[in-house]
């Protein structure tokens, strides 16, 4: 079994930071895409029961996944 050695430590937080970054956005988009599915898969009268429209339905969904905190 092999190992990969760095032997420049400067690269190695540069490389957990991208690492980290991009599991963050995977993360995000697999909500956005499971909210929007979600809402896609109500009906009419339900989305009405919630106050929401077909048309801003991926609105909700990218602010579901990208603006809460």
């Amino acid at each position: 079994m092999s190992t990969l050695a760095l032997k420049n430590s400067n690269s190695a937080p540069g490389a957990a930071e991208w690492l980290r970054g991009l599991l963050t956005r995977i993360q995000s988009y697999r909500v956005y895409r499971r909210t929007l599915h979600e809402l896609s898969a109500l009906s009419d009268r339900d989305l009405a029961d919630l106050g929401l429209r077909r048309s801003i339905l991926k609105r909700v969904a990218y602010q579901a996944a990208y603006e809460a905190n």
